[in-house]
């Protein structure tokens, strides 16, 4: 339907915690086609509603091109103690990754866009990037699970690049 104006970092809305999904109608589907159009635009692997300034709990992976999976309200359920090391970057942090360490096994539970509730294992990347998208619902961005020092590093070098 649309490619939406992605928020870049460090816009407050990235930092505010979504509110759930009540309400399962069209306006919820053009969301999620919205959601798809941007992130293929991006591009990138996932993108949440945050990144384009709605406060609803919902995102879209797309691991494999052409299977796109949608996150309503999702909420992890148990996370493997086994951790695994990944690069995360963000849409609204174009260019800029780092390694971040995150449980390696999740159990997740979700709604689809019909409100249908779903329970899902994810392993290795898939639960990667769930656990990412989450913690950008939940206010929290990706740059967090870094070090101070990586962190800051980050930061400054993107704020670099940002001066005309």
């Amino acid at each position: 339907m649309a490619i939406r104006p992605i928020l870049p970092y460090p816009h407050s809305g990235l930092s505010e915690t979504c509110g759930p999904v009540t309400v399962f109608d069209d306006h919820l589907q053009d969301l999620v086609t919205d959601l798809i159009d941007t992130m293929r635009a991006a591009p990138g692997v996932g993108i949440t509603a945050a990144h384009i300034g709605v406060r609803q709990r919902v995102f879209v992976l797309e691991l494999t091109p052409g299977n796109v999976l949608t996150y309503i309200n999702p909420e992890i359920l148990s996370r493997s103690a086994k951790t695994m090391r990944h690069v995360e970057g963000s849409v609204s942090m174009p260019g800029f990754t780092e390694e971040v360490e995150r449980p390696s096994q999740i159990e997740v539970r979700f709604q689809d866009a019909a409100g249908m509730e779903h329970r899902q294992a994810a392993e290795g990347f898939h639960a990667i990037c769930i656990q990412h998208e989450i913690d950008q619902l939940d206010g929290i961005f990706w740059l967090k699970r870094l070090s101070k020092l990586k962190r800051d590093r980050l930061v400054k070098k993107w704020e670099k690049s940002r001066k005309p």
